[in-house]
């Protein structure tokens, strides 16, 4: 009976030896991201199996409940991070993530993506691009301002939904569209906006889901294709985006690879797959933004019916990053009045 327990115990002893080399095989590469794209509607559900095919890894996403979150976790957890790869950041936040000096270089071509501008930084890659724009409610505005002038200068009656610029990207897109616009007499605008200002959310979700879907406003601060995901899910018309006289403000997002990555190869791969066709094409329907390479016939229809902006506005980053905080505190102090 002895000789038949060593036996047994030298068959599991064996088996173990085996068993523990081929688990430890199996990494996994962790994304720090916003919590939209990891939304039961948005991308992760879709690209993660994608990608653990590809990578013979698992995937795990760490969301945080705006973007400007991701950099702050970043910062907070400094050398000690277990992140790979930070996703979901904005060019406005690149000067500032870069100063960290947490951030490797990419080491990809991106000279043959399609952005509206040239893109050459060093460091992100960027994955989606859109242009913030107000969504309107048809049914409860029939005739929306057409400018953010006329947006200004509206009757106290209208009421927007709008994010806090100091959480979200949203929200700082808005500052940095009313600075384009109105220049050193920000300010004054957005004293006056500030009557027409029903709520400012910590982030969109909250914003759009939360307020505007259950007809608290009829404006809201988003994206100009913000309708298509009515018009392609719910096939409903109903929510629109408005053009403005004065062009809209674009909004690039990005992803990077920590320095201090524990799978770096891994994070470089992501990378690679987060520019390929696979991915991309996941990224209108569930992101609801334009992909960064041409889909040609693949890109859904309803694109097409979206609202072309007159003009693409784009402050200098490095001005953004320098001014971002002065140009926060004025739009606080316009609120407080």
């Amino acid at each position: 009976m002895n000789r038949l327990l060593r036996l047994l115990s030298t068959v599991l002893v064996a088996t173990l030896a085996f068993a523990i080399p081929a688990q430890a095989e199996q990494r996994t590469l962790t994304v720090y991201t916003y919590d939209a794209f990891t939304s039961d509607w948005g991308m992760a559900p879709v690209i993660t199996p994608l990608f653990e095919q590809r990578c013979n890894c698992s995937l795990k996403f760490v969301s945080m409940d705006t973007s400007v979150g991701i950099l702050n976790r970043v910062r907070l957890e400094g050398h000690y991070s277990q992140a790979d790869l930070v996703l979901g950041l904005d060019m406005n936040l690149i000067a500032a993530a870069k100063a960290t000096g947490m951030l490797a270089t990419h080491q990809l071509d991106t000279s043959t993506l399609t952005l509206p501008i040239t893109w050459n930084d060093p460091v992100f890659v960027p994955f989606d691009y859109g242009y913030f724009a107000f969504v309107y409610n048809t049914e409860q505005l029939p005739n929306p301002p057409r400018s953010l002038q006329e947006l200004v200068a509206a009757n106290n009656d209208l009421k927007v939904i709008i994010q806090d610029p100091r959480t979200s990207t949203p929200g700082l897109g808005l500052i940095l569209w009313m600075k384009s616009v109105y220049g050193n007499q920000a300010g004054a605008a957005w004293t006056q906006l500030s009557n027409n200002i029903l709520a400012t959310t910590k982030n969109w979700s909250e914003a759009y889901f939360s307020l505007f879907m259950a007809g608290e406003a009829p404006m809201v601060l988003s994206y100009s294709t913000s309708p298509a995901y009515h018009m392609a899910i719910e096939n409903n018309h109903q929510y629109q985006a408005i053009a403005f006289d004065e062009g809209h403000y674009l909004q690039v997002e990005v992803a990077a690879v920590l320095k201090d990555a524990p799978n770096p190869d891994l994070a470089h791969q992501f990378l690679e797959f987060m520019v390929s066709p696979q991915f991309q094409q996941a990224v209108p329907l569930t992101n609801m933004m334009y992909p960064v390479i041409d889909l040609g016939d693949a890109l859904p229809a309803e694109f097409d019916q979206l609202i072309k902006p007159a003009k693409v506005l784009q402050l200098d980053q490095n001005e953004v990053a320098h001014q971002r905080q002065k140009w926060v505190a004025e739009w606080l102090e316009a609120m407080s009045h």
